[in-house]
């Protein structure tokens, strides 16, 4: 098993897919391949990679393909639905691969309490064999992660990190005191500067999908607390955002050249994508910044 705690960086891969929806694995490895370069690990099958409009044979071959090319960065893998029968036969199967980690995402629509999140996530964490990260994200799942709950699995071996993605300091402070012993990361890229002073290990990034080796340089200088260019990471990244994601990070991409199409699966629609020259204006100002760094490096 691989060192998890040695990354600061694991990037949220999208799923690149052709014209007709169907998957593009050659992009998909071109992805990975600039991803392990940059040193990031690896989150795939979560929200960014669009897991919910996947079905299960291409959710396989997906993992299929990314475990044959024997990454040296881990690869964590997303868990996230409604029904816990389906999440547990998902991990069964899981446990049977060489994948290094589990998102365990809150679970979604129900907006569970306190006992229902406690039992839906121990009943996952005792199946897994593989260290699992839980994840906040209550723009998505409509409920945040209940810290009561949170405090009855703190001792749980296989309670490895926490990702917050509440958008909220004193959220994320009540996480992290909590449970202490839980590897804190990010989940928002803009809220990475304000979250490495309360503790945060990193983040698990959207942005590095298209700017890895920046948001490496960017997730460093944070948690060095040298990090100086807040205005400018805070515009770039908050434009990714500017649709619902991952439209708009693969709408750059593909602009740039690093997939074939930026084909979304409904309910998404790259017709929500109403303006290129947002995240044009974000790639731009993070190459300019890459190369400012470079330049104080060097001097």
């Amino acid at each position: 098993m691989k060192d998890l705690d040695s990354y600061r960086v694991w990037t949220a891969i999208i799923t690149p897919m052709n014209k007709d929806g169907s998957l593009d694995l050659g992009s998909f490895e071109q992805i990975l391949r600039r991803q392990e370069a940059a040193g990031n690990a690896i989150t795939i099958l979560g929200s960014t990679g669009e897991a919910l409009n996947i079905d299960e044979s291409e959710r396989k071959q997906i993992l299929d393909f990314a475990l044959g090319l024997k990454l040296k960065v881990p690869i964590m893998v997303g868990v996230g639905g409604i029904n816990v029968q389906e999440q547990a036969k998902w991990i069964e199967y899981l446990n049977d691969l060489e994948v290094d980690a589990y998102l365990l995402v809150v679970p979604l629509y129900a907006k569970p309490g306190v006992h229902g999140q406690y039992g839906w996530f121990k009943y996952l964490l005792d199946i897994s064999k593989r260290p699992c990260m839980l994840y906040n994200v209550p723009g998505r799942t409509a409920k945040n992660l209940e810290l009561k709950s949170l405090s009855m699995l703190v001792d749980h071996p296989n309670l490895w990190g926490i990702k917050e993605a509440s958008g909220s300091e004193k959220d994320f402070l009540a996480y992290a005191e909590t449970a202490p012993s839980a590897r804190m990361m990010s989940g928002d890229d803009p809220m990475l500067p304000a979250f490495s002073k309360l503790g945060a290990k990193g983040v698990v990034s959207v942005a590095s999908n298209v700017w890895p080796e920046a948001t490496n340089l960017y997730a460093k200088q944070c948690l060095e607390d040298t990090f100086k260019d807040k205005a400018v990471w805070e515009k770039a990244t908050t434009a990714l955002f500017c649709a619902s994601n991952p439209v708009p990070v693969k709408a750059l991409m593909h602009d740039l050249g690093m997939i074939k199409y930026p084909t979304v699966r409904l309910p998404l629609s790259n017709k929500d994508m109403t303006d290129m020259n947002i995240v044009r204006e974000a790639n731009q100002l993070i190459k300019d910044w890459l190369a400012n760094s470079a330049e104080d490096r060097s001097a």
